[in-house]
């Protein structure tokens, strides 16, 4: 993996995560959609849809730990896995809410 990807990379999953989670709220929400759900469907799927989304940048985190056969740039291992945790803590603080608040208003 390049440097750039290994920099961006976790950002980038990080935004695909939230943006997949909150678009399924809001289509979950929606009058037309949310009637082809069962009721408390609904919360489940977007629970799961979240805990998918930490999984994925938890094992993102633990795939950049491990060493690489390209001898990499110190800062630039360094800055990945910063950035790696910081992504994760995001995930988890963004799609917090989906799980401790109501489904829809």
């Amino acid at each position: 993996m390049t440097a750039i990807l290994r920099l961006s990379g976790p950002i980038t999953l990080w935004l695909a995560g939230f943006c997949a989670v909150y678009g399924l709220h809001g289509l979950l929400c929606s009058s037309r959609w949310g009637a082809l759900v069962a009721p408390g469907t609904g919360r489940a799927l977007l629970i799961v849809a979240a805990l998918a989304a930490v999984a994925a940048q938890g094992a993102l985190l633990a795939a950049l730990r491990r060493p690489h056969r390209g001898g990499d740039d110190p800062v630039i291992r360094k800055a990945t896995l910063i950035l790696a945790a910081t992504a994760l803590v995001a995930s988890i603080w963004t799609l917090l809410p989906v799980a401790v608040t109501s489904h829809c208003l």
